[in-house]
């Protein structure tokens, strides 16, 4: 071998001399089904190109992040090519992984229907078990107008090359336009082609297990100015094992779906002439809902926080002065006229709370100062976006606002985090990991001195909880960077709960103020702080996350007594009657049902006690206790099974 056509590389951390010419595949022993592709100096490539000397490289394992997101994506094009096969008209929108799956945008005379999706799907899975080849190559941007000249929507996105937002960048997103081919791997013919920035896949047979889920509509680019295209969704995964499991987490997932849950236990709905995403909770769920505040409220009194209450419209003035009007106007409902003013509804507590910060002296010795609000704000969320309780357009925020000096800053986020980290335990929910959401470089007030020194405050903080941290780049609000406390439910799903958002520039903008210790005037450090996030979308997640079979302290009834015959509802209503002087939430069925009718309406409203009476229990001042699973004792004197009801809800423990 001679020294021109010798390459060193580092590989998987240890270096390598290697031919020139070598793929990555080769380098890496890649047989494209666990190892997909190479990330090469930090940048993600096919497994087909070729080494350069001094790159560093590493395996991108199917089974990562970065594996099923090229995976996903290589299915999609799979599932355009079958797609434009069987309706030769179809043009192309785009094609992105996204979570759990991916999907491609069509424009189609007609809607597609279940059969077309068994047509696509059928005619997928030839392609894949063919082994087309995944090829890249680059093109100009004259090139590629010509080869895309009957695709309009491509031929849109090549203007935007380097550009585009995220899901757009995977045609788009590098510096040059590149087309993947896919080829006949025994002729090496053109089978189909698609502008793409990749990776891919070295082949279609690449693509373990796959499947296409719905259809639905989508405006081009997001906006409803442009054509509506049809949506055509999929998921695809490294293996049918794991798939599997995906699709019996649906199954289980559609099983808790809080809506359907919601309807069926008489917990809430969404009238139609409120409006979309503007819920009503029946006196069920406001019984949950009243709980949840209730030992909210308790939890944040111990822990030294003030109570506030502000309006629901103010003067567009006050988001002037926020920057909410500059940054957040388009999730603003529209103003109000009112005697010569702009009105708006409120999406943010924070502006208010700093009013009240700002409505007299303060002094060192009153930080940290803590602000707490259950605070109803709204936001004009799309319609497209508007899901049940977890994305609504009026949520009820348990919004919190800490003012402290710089001192106090590390020590207060951390004891904070602590604090909304047990709270969330104490409704259930325990496996946590915490996101960090750095600035967008586009969207933020402030210096960049100030953001730098937040985030590695929030960073440090977030990393003395010993739990897994996770980037978000440039997901902060505008005017500080932000902790997000990720929890997944009994069936896996991560959802977004509390947030911590550290701020040094509202307080400038609001002109705020405290007198130190020596006299001086200093700005106050501020705190953001939701721990439900919103008690709307908080309730949705916990249905879903219990299946609706809430622990006992949440129950909106706790205990059903249920007799045997008429004759022994007035003893069990004089046992619902002690049971009440404890706390207990405790119903009779005194209907003219018979009992195993009123066990099933009892276990259908998911109830976590009932208490059976009939002639021997009367006789021994008992009751059958019966468990929402099934199980039943016997013969229970009625103190203690009070006390066991009772102590099972000041413990908080599920049954």
């Amino acid at each position: 071998m001679s020294a021109v056509s010798e390459l060193r590389i580092t590989l998987a951390g240890a270096e390598r001399v290697v031919a020139g010419g070598t793929t990555y595949g080769d380098a890496l022993g890649a047989d494209g089904r666990s190892v997909v592709a190479a990330r090469v100096n930090g940048e993600l490539r096919d497994l087909a190109a070729v080494v350069s000397d001094g790159d560093q490289v590493e395996p991108v394992e199917a089974a990562s992040a970065d594996g099923r997101a090229i995976v996903r994506h290589s299915t999609a094009h799979v599932m355009a090519q079958a797609v434009q096969e069987i309706f030769p008209d179809a043009r192309l929108g785009i094609g992105p992984p996204v979570e759990n799956g991916f999907y491609y945008d069509f424009d189609v005379k007609d809607p597609f229907t279940p059969d077309d999706l068994k047509r696509v799907e059928k005619r997928m899975r030839e392609i894949v078990k063919q082994g087309q080849l995944f090829s890249r190559r680059r093109v100009s941007d004259e090139e590629a107008r010509e080869e895309l000249a009957a695709e309009p929507y491509k031929l849109e996105l090549i203007g935007l090359k380097g550009g585009g937002d995220a899901e757009e960048s995977v045609e788009v997103g590098g510096a040059e336009l590149t087309i993947y081919d896919n080829l006949d791997p025994k002729t090496g013919e053109l089978c189909w082609k698609d502008l793409c920035r990749g990776p891919h896949v070295p082949s279609t047979r690449s693509i373990p297990a796959f499947k296409l889920m719905r259809t639905g509509g989508a405006y081009w680019r997001g906006s409803e100015k442009n054509p509506q295209l049809q949506r055509i969704y999929g998921t695809a995964w490294e293996s049918r094992e794991r798939q599997d499991e995906y699709l019996h987490m649906l199954e289980e997932a559609e099983k808790r779906d809080h809506r359907k849950l919601g309807a069926e236990l008489d917990l809430f709905s969404f009238p139609d002439e409120l409006g979309s995403g503007l819920p009503v909770f029946h006196p069920k769920g406001g019984v949950i809902r009243r709980v949840l505040e209730d030992y909210s409220r308790r939890r944040h009194e111990e822990a030294d926080y003030s109570f506030v209450n502000t309006p629901h419209i103010t003067k567009g003035h006050l988001y002037e002065i926020s920057g909410h009007l500059d940054w957040y106007a388009d999730g603003m409902f529209p103003p109000m006229e009112l005697e010569g003013a702009s009105y708006y509804l409120k999406p943010m507590n924070c502006p208010m709370h700093n009013l009240i910060f700002r409505s007299r002296g303060r002094s060192y010795r009153e930080l940290p100062l803590r602000l707490f609000e259950f605070g109803t704000v709204y936001r004009y969320e799309k319609s497209g976006v508007v899901h049940g309780l977890t994305r609504v357009r009026g949520l009820t925020q348990d919004d919190a606002h800490i003012y402290c000096t710089r001192d106090q800053m590390r020590d207060e986020l951390k004891s904070l985090l602590r604090f909304v980290l047990d709270l969330l335990r104490d409704y259930g929910l325990d496996d946590f990991y915490l996101e960090l959401s750095t600035k967008d470089p586009e969207k933020f007030v402030g210096s960049d001195e100030d953001w730098e020194e937040a985030t590695a405050t929030l960073r440090e903080v977030a990393e003395s909880e010993n739990l897994d941290l996770v980037l978000d780049p440039g997901g902060a609000a505008f005017y500080g960077p932000k902790i997000s406390v990720q929890a997944r439910d009994a069936i896996g799903r991560s959802w977004q709960m509390s947030t911590i958002q550290l701020d040094f520039n509202l307080p400038k903008l609001f002109e705020l103020e405290y007198q130190s210790s020596d006299g001086s005037r200093q700005q106050p450090i501020m705190i953001h702080r939701a721990l439900f996030g919103s008690i709307e979308r908080f309730f949705g997640v916990l249905v879903e996350h219990y299946a609706g079979a809430f622990p006992p302290w949440l129950a909106p009834v706790q205990v059903v007594g249920i007799p045997i015959g008429d004759a022994h509802v007035p003893y069990l209503q004089d046992v619902a009657k002690k049971a009440r002087e404890r706390g207990v939430r405790i119903e009779v069925d005194s209907s003219g049902d018979r009992m195993q009718k009123k066990i099933r309406n009892a276990q259908k409203s998911k109830v976590p006690f009932m208490l059976l009476a009939g002639d021997e229990d009367i006789a021994n001042g008992a009751v059958s206790f019966r468990f929402r699973n099934g199980e039943q004792k016997n013969g229970v004197p009625v103190a203690q099974a009070i006390d066991e009801i009772v102590d099972a809800i000041e413990r908080r423990v599920q049954v």
